[in-house]
């Protein structure tokens, strides 16, 4: 997978230790998430799930990205490719510089993301929401992704067909 290509917009590239500091200041910004998924974002924490894999994953399917606007990390993901099944590529985490929020810029992240993947051979994909976030449910939901269970997490899903 070319991580370069999941926006047109913005700089992605795989994140790594030396981006601690950035990722832990967007997410710190971000306190609403943590209400719902505590606890609260340490630089530890942060480097274990940059690392965290899946059942049946290895680090060639994991990418921690970020996307970058002129040097500032205006967002992060963690996307897990073909899990839990082959077509099926999972969102493990998503954060938006919380000043771009409310502006369009997380959706059209999103929505470039989906493109590509899609040419990737994506047919669908899946994450988990935090029970009660009313920000994260209203975000994914405008994205066009679906409840597909409740339980102690929301389970979401877009099909990607080919007019998505």
């Amino acid at each position: 997978m070319n991580i370069a290509s999941l926006s047109n917009t913005f700089t992605v590239r795989k994140l790594d230790k030396n981006d601690i500091d950035r990722i832990y200041g967007l997410c710190a910004d971000n306190r609403l998430f943590y209400q719902y998924h505590p606890p609260f974002v340490t630089r530890n924490s942060i480097l274990r799930d940059m690392e965290a894999l899946p059942p049946g994953k290895d680090a060639s399917d994991k990418f921690y990205v970020g996307f970058f606007d002129t040097g500032t990390l205006v967002a992060v993901l963690d996307l897990i490719l073909d899990y839990p099944e082959k077509g099926t590529d999972f969102i493990g985490f998503f954060m938006m510089n919380a000043a771009r929020q409310g502006k369009g810029a997380g959706s059209g992240i999103i929505r470039e993301c989906i493109a590509y993947l899609k040419t990737q051979g994506c047919r669908k994909i899946r994450l988990g929401v935090d029970r009660g976030n009313p920000q994260s449910n209203a975000f994914w939901q405008k994205n066009g992704f679906l409840i597909v269970r409740e339980g102690e997490y929301i389970l979401m899903e877009r099909e990607l067909s080919y007019f998505s």
